[in-house]
């Protein structure tokens, strides 16, 4: 019998499916996708191995990647890199802090120091909360996401040794999709996470790395509901810093609701200090322990499903020209 969770799935691998055919034929943008960064060597690694996934289910698609921090490269040097159109994808699970702030404002700083890029008030509902995008699906809820603008016509790169303006200089116009979760993909992918580790249980712990940001709790609650519909068990939702209840406390949570098989599903891309943290916590309560998600195919597959739920949403289509918003110069 096939379930709801799977039903969605299917549903959104299909309107993924028809959004990247109606790209075709048009340049495509850039798919920027945006790794927190970890001192772990692993989880570079991990990262580029989750984009090679994408790469192989996308083929031609340009995919580029940019850390937060921690790593190289950083976001704001890929984006100094780029001209054209830009879709940015957090490779991230929630409405966090480095989704909401950072990389917003790692685009604002791109636009005011070189070449980087802007974009427009939002063109979907999202700009004050979720909103339904496509089946399946949300808004990404962050400042900055919307139509891209193009470059001000009207402004030069710069003098030449002349004296005279130069050549006006490529501006790169990006938007940000909405994070990976929540999404039956990922629960998908957190399922299959579950089942490589050999979880046969009655309970999951979900744990996240935390925010004090509630709409990021509100997506690690919906995750979690998620992937209990996909289950069939309990799902309780921890966190390895800023929020509670720790991994601990959700499984003591689910041990008095009769659980006694629990395991713990890894809501992180790659190897790093929260989650090796989450695997150490497990460790010491005897709970099994499903791997970081790193280059599940599901992941790889929610990717690109937000690259193109970002594009449909913005009203990118043939034909359809953007209002500039601001202007980016590469730098004189």
């Amino acid at each position: 019998m096939t379930t709801a969770a799977e039903l969605m799935s299917r549903i959104t691998a299909e309107l993924s499916t028809g959004l990247a055919a109606a790209g075709r034929g048009r340049g495509r943008p850039t798919l920027v996708a945006v790794a927190h960064g970890s001192r772990d060597p692993a989880a570079a690694r991990t990262v580029r191995a989750l984009l090679a996934a994408v790469r192989a289910q996308r083929p031609g698609l340009r995919v580029r990647l940019g850390h937060v921090e921690l790593n190289e490269p950083l976001l704001r040097d890929t984006l100094s890199t780029l001209t054209g159109e830009a879709v940015l994808v957090p490779l991230l699970f929630a409405r966090g802090h480095h989704v909401t702030r950072d990389i917003p404002e790692t685009l604002r700083a791109a636009a005011e120091h070189g070449r980087g890029t802007h974009a427009e008030s939002p063109a979907h509902p999202a700009a004050h909360g979720p909103g339904t995008r496509t089946a399946g699906t949300r808004g990404s809820g962050i400042p900055g996401s919307g139509t891209p603008a193009r470059a001000d016509p009207t402004t030069p790169q710069g003098p030449t040794a002349g004296g005279r303006p130069g050549p006006r200089a490529p501006a790169l116009a990006a938007r940000v999709a909405a994070p990976l979760g929540p999404h039956p993909l990922l629960a998908a992918a957190l399922a299959g996470r579950l089942a490589e580790a050999g979880w046969r249980g009655d309970g999951v712990v979900l744990a996240a790395a935390g925010s004090r940001a509630a709409p990021a709790a509100a997506d690690t609650a919906a995750t979690a509901a998620l992937l209990a519909g996909r289950l069939g068990v309990p799902v309780l939702p921890a966190y390895a810093s800023a929020a509670a209840p720790t991994v601990a406390e959700a499984a003591r949570a689910l041990a008095a609701r009769g659980c006694r098989r629990i395991g713990v599903a890894c809501c992180f891309t790659a190897p790093g200090l929260f989650a090796h943290r989450t695997a150490a916590d497990a460790r010491a309560l005897g709970l099994t322990f499903a791997a970081p998600l790193g280059a599940h195919p599901a992941l790889a597959r929610l990717v690109l499903h937000r690259y193109d739920e970002e594009l449909a949403c913005a009203g990118t289509r043939a034909g359809a020209p953007a209002t500039p918003a601001a202007t980016v110069r590469a730098a004189a």
